[in-house]
């Protein structure tokens, strides 16, 4: 395992980099309705990230053929746009990522088209929740293991399940870097968490069971069993005084 750590010039760079990332999800959030088709949402994507001086970096990594990650419903993550039309109760996974001066931003939410279930509703309230809480864990000494329990911990007494199979990661000039991060297991275990270190977290719950199927296209990842998912994800740098969300305003905080 090697981890790499940054400078605080690196962050500064990612820092810009998320901040792309989040203003394009929030302006997509804004479009989000029914009617809309997912490449639609895509093409904007886009647009955005060519005119904010930026590279998709989705597009073409391991051919994967659009800027935006949109899965709707069932879909966890890795959903291709397409002209599917959303309609009133989905919803939507929204994740992208750029590339500015060679490092990476990424980022995700899952948003609602319309008026959703209670059901729905609850379950994005509890995933972005648990992702509040595994941040609040990016602390110098803690371990990383100590962020996926707090996911897990939180999510599964409501009922929810943690999809394992797909985790958290490294990232700077690299979209996927070392460590990976579970959003599920005992604390105080893997590696110990420094400063300097960047972390994309993000929790993939479902209110179903956790088994996946994965589409004919070798990326859209199904609930098995067709139950909502929902996925929440930023960067987070490591600080002595606590986690920063890249891309926010504030060096330390909370989403």
């Amino acid at each position: 395992m090697s981890i790499h750590i940054k400078s605080s010039a690196d962050l500064e760079t990612m820092h810009r980099a998320n901040g792309i990332v989040l203003d394009i999800l929030c302006r997509l959030k804004e479009q989000i309705a029914p009617g809309i088709t997912t490449e639609d949402l895509d093409r904007m994507a886009e647009e955005w990230t060519g005119k904010a001086g930026a590279l998709p970096a989705f597009k073409g990594y391991r051919r994967y053929p659009a800027t935006l990650c949109a899965s709707v419903n069932e879909v966890i993550v890795h959903g291709i746009p397409g002209p599917r039309e959303l309609k009133e109760g989905d919803i939507i996974g929204l994740d992208m990522g750029v590339i500015l001066d060679g490092y990476y931003g990424d980022s995700a939410m899952t948003v609602p088209v319309g008026s959703i279930s209670l059901e729905a509703r609850r379950l994005l309230e509890a995933t972005e929740k648990s992702l509040a809480l595994g941040i609040e864990q990016v602390k110098i000494g803690n371990r990383i293991s100590d962020i996926g329990h707090a996911v897990e911990s939180f999510v599964t007494p409501k009922g929810y399940a943690v999809v394992r199979d797909f985790t958290g990661h490294g990232i700077g000039r690299a979209l996927h870097e070392d460590p990976q991060i579970p959003n599920y297991g005992d604390p105080g275990r893997g590696p110990r968490i420094t400063e300097g270190m960047v972390l994309a977290i993000e929790p993939m719950v479902c209110v179903g069971s956790a088994d996946w199927i994965l589409a004919e296209d070798q990326w859209t990842a199904s609930t098995a069993d067709g139950s909502l998912a929902a996925h929440f994800e930023r960067s987070v740098a490591v600080t002595p005084k606590g986690p920063w969300i890249l891309g926010e305003s504030a060096p330390v905080g909370r989403i």
